[in-house]
């Protein structure tokens, strides 16, 4: 008998078990963090998010054009790209043709080859929505669609987030969980967060290397919380 039979017939006969299949929903349950109040949730991820220069900005389902349209101002934007086949993307264009007629405003309407040039290189900003948050690292969930692929969150120096926070989650497990990850995903979901950030370079930390250097959120709040119960609620 060959020594390789040899090899074979023994791993063969060692006794095999099937493994005990992980409790992990017990786990997250014992292990996720709590909160006391929806405003501390709230709290404690826009302050996780701005410890790695994530700009938030709160309001409300009937204020956020206005608050867009000063946010473009105060960049100085003058071209972004919109994603205009959605609901959230057409009121973008619309506050801003109103009130901030001097920016231009473009649609991903062709393929990525066809204007590849123009993206990179004259686009100042993208506006998205998102898809969830999640509180315990302070992030945001970008699921991308044909009307708002990822290279519009990913590409431009500003990227602008339109963030409903009543689908915020305490954690991944339960962002996975509630948004059914397991049936219907995307072929890629975006976890942003804060703005693109690197250390490669002799461990200094350097933002807007490989994306945008600029991520401002635009965080609608329930209509029973205010601003002032979020930041100050701790």
């Amino acid at each position: 008998m060959s020594a390789r039979d040899q090899i074979l017939n023994r791993l063969r006969a060692v006794h095999t078990e099937t493994l005990p299949q992980p409790q992990t929903a017990e786990y997250y349950t014992e292990m996720s963090p709590k909160w006391d109040t929806p405003a501390l949730r709230l709290q404690h991820w826009a302050n996780t998010m701005r410890k790695v220069k994530g700009e938030i900005v709160w309001c409300h389902r009937d204020t956020w054009q206005d608050t867009f349209a000063q946010v473009v101002a105060e960049k100085n934007i003058a071209k972004i790209v919109l994603p205009l086949q959605t609901e959230h993307g057409q009121q973008a264009a619309e506050i801003l043709h109103n009130k901030r007629p001097v920016t231009e405003i473009c649609a991903y309407s062709q393929t990525l080859e066809q204007w590849k040039d123009e993206f990179f290189n004259t686009v100042d900003a993208g506006f998205t929505d998102i898809k969830a948050g999640i509180a315990h690292t302070g992030t945001l969930l970008l699921w991308p669609t044909p009307e708002q692929p990822r290279t519009m969150s990913l590409v431009p120096p500003i990227h602008i987030a339109l963030f409903d926070t009543t689908t915020l989650y305490d954690d991944f497990y339960a962002a996975m969980h509630g948004l059914d990850m397991a049936d219907g995903m995307p072929t890629n979901v975006v976890l942003i967060s804060g703005p693109s950030k690197t250390s490669d370079i002799q461990l200094t930390l350097a933002f807007g290397a490989h994306g945008p250097r600029d991520l401002v959120v635009l965080a609608l709040l329930p209509d029973d919380i205010s601003m002032e119960d979020v930041e100050g609620a701790a």
